[in-house]
């Protein structure tokens, strides 16, 4: 059977892309929803804005179920800790989630203008809200959260919902809004047609430097500003105890970290993949483009992920008490049983949404949603 220390790192690889093919599959769907008003100039365009993502939007959803579900039972004291001090943002985040079948239900029961713009609205919302909660979540994590361990592995978060909203995290949170903007805007310029793609393909062209901008502003800042957490002894095949290490407050995070050089190369090709997705989008290859902001969000994802290992959430009142992937994990037998059923269902998932978006290939027109909803 495979050693403990190897299963710890298969997780944590296994949580690295499930929280990436969230990121790129229900990333387009957030970006769409934040562009609704943008992209679309009356009730027809919109209703194609929309039409673009409706057959795909649920199961593009889990997996956010998927990566929820692997947190909880792969690292359990992760699952703990991050959705008790992150509680509210939590909330927040499926607060707005839920606005989206709701809006996509309940949008076109009604013809009045007021109605469907307030839904408008909120589908906005939706789409911005949870990119913004996302990147902040994932900028405190360089920064640490407020979380001790007692020596009876009490856990204690002593932070609210406003201290994470420091300055740092939120140019992560802007970075996050600013790349899922480009996805969704890559993904409407590949399915509508007529003005509804023109006006995506601006966006593109727009979205794409201004992501640049800001992710490097974030290293930058994250390289001068922010100061890492070093691991010192720990025990990387034995039972999961947050305390049984030793852990300061040194170094750089782009530099120090154990991948830090994978780290700072993935970054580097999500903002050529991004200035990429721009030029394609002058070119009108839009299949190209949207392939490339799927690399750019998944490579944007990935460093954060590679400049953060071994630490899964650095604590900032005490050291010790961080998370890493050698201390918070399920058992071995967990693990490994675990290893098990993904290596069977995850084919099985991956096949089966290949299939569907192969079915559902081709544009959203505007005329036809003109026909079908007698919009003229």
């Amino acid at each position: 059977m495979i050693d403990y220390e190897t299963l710890r790192v298969t997780w944590w690889v296994l949580l690295g892309v499930l929280l990436i093919g969230f990121a790129v599959t229900d990333g387009f769907d957030l970006g769409i929803a934040a562009l609704l008003r943008v992209l679309g100039r009356d009730d027809a365009e919109r209703r194609a804005v929309l039409e673009t993502v409706e057959a795909v939007w649920e199961g593009n959803q889990v997996w956010l179920i998927l990566g929820a579900g692997a947190i909880f039972a792969a690292w359990p004291l992760l699952y703990a800790a991050a959705f008790s001090g992150f509680y509210f943002a939590m909330l927040l985040t499926l607060l707005a989630l839920i606005v989206r079948p709701v809006g996509f239900n309940f949008r076109n029961k009604f013809t009045d203008a007021r109605w469907r713009g307030a839904w408008d609205w909120l589908l906005t919302l939706h789409g911005v809200v949870p990119a913004l909660v996302f990147g902040v979540a994932f900028g405190n994590l360089f920064l640490g959260v407020p979380l001790r361990f007692d020596d009876s592995l009490r856990l204690t978060y002593e932070g609210g919902f406003f201290g994470l909203l420091r300055p740092f995290p939120l140019l992560c949170g802007l970075v996050s809004v600013a790349m899922i903007l480009l996805h969704g805007a890559a993904w409407v310029a590949l399915k509508a047609d007529d003005v509804v793609m023109a006006r995506a393909e601006r966006a593109v062209r727009m979205l794409a430097p201004a992501f640049a901008v800001l992710y490097g502003a974030a290293g930058a800042w994250l390289w001068s500003g922010v100061t890492a957490y070093s691991l010192g002894d720990a025990a990387r095949g034995a039972p999961s105890n947050p305390l049984a290490k030793s852990v300061v407050q040194q170094g750089n995070w782009l530099v120090d970290s154990p991948l830090a050089g994978w780290a700072v190369l993935a970054g580097v090709i999500g903002v050529a993949a991004a200035l990429a997705a721009a030029l394609l989008a002058r070119r009108r290859r839009h299949l190209g483009g949207f392939l490339a902001t799927s690399v750019a969000v998944a490579a944007t994802v990935a460093s954060a992920g590679l400049a953060l290992f071994p630490f899964l959430l650095p604590s900032s009142l005490d050291p010790r008490s961080s998370l890493t992937v050698w201390d918070a994990s399920s058992s071995r037998k967990t693990l490994g049983l675990m290893l098990i059923a993904t290596l069977v269902f995850m084919p099985i998932v991956l096949a089966y949404t290949t299939w569907v978006y192969r079915v559902l290939r081709g544009r959203v027109s505007l005329e036809h949603v003109r026909k079908t909803h007698g919009m003229y």
